[in-house]
């Protein structure tokens, strides 16, 4: 549940605050969930209805009102630009009924500066917090964001043909 979270301003760098998503800004993950799929270098975006599959409205649907619902946004000039947030559910990245598995997208505009990796830390140390003992997420290979996961402490604990599952122990962080 988020209800904890919402007005507590968590961090600001460089122009960027990272910050609780509020509850009346919850339809802003439909777009981020968008910009979440990976579309490998060449290929063609996927139309924006995708995100109504049930496997990917697992990620969206009810957002703050479920076990490990928690979501940080990076904001820049009054807009957000990115977000990360975790919910334990039965994705992709599931290792578990008691672990949260991550989701983050930043506009593409905003990659590559660092505030992927910011919001990630924050969302770990939030987790950390809650007592959770690990997250976990899933990741294509062809990814560019695999080095970023593995910068911030994930590790791949298996794979497929296509993905990576990859969990960070809180506990050593």
């Amino acid at each position: 549940m988020m209800e904890y979270m919402e007005n507590t301003e968590i961090k600001t760098k460089n122009d960027i605050r990272i910050r609780p998503l509020g509850f009346e800004e919850t339809d802003v993950l439909n777009e981020f969930l968008y910009l979440a799929i990976f579309v490998p270098e060449g290929q063609e975006a996927p139309p924006k209805n995708i995100i109504e599959k049930p496997e990917l409205q697992v990620y969206v649907n009810c957002f703050g009102f479920l076990e490990g619902d928690n979501c940080l946004v990076a904001e820049a000039d009054g807009k957000i630009v990115g977000a990360v947030w975790t919910r334990i559910m039965d994705d992709y990245g599931h290792v578990d009924n008691y672990t949260p598995s991550f989701a983050i997208s930043l506009y593409p505009e905003y990659r590559g500066l660092g505030i992927g990796t910011g919001l990630m830390r924050e969302m770990l140390k939030l987790l950390k917090e809650q007592g959770y003992e690990k997250t976990s997420l899933a990741v294509q290979k062809a990814n560019y964001a695999v080095r970023m996961y593995e910068k911030v402490g994930f590790e791949i604990a298996d794979e497929n043909e296509e993905e990576y599952i990859m969990i960070c122990r809180l506990d050593k962080e």
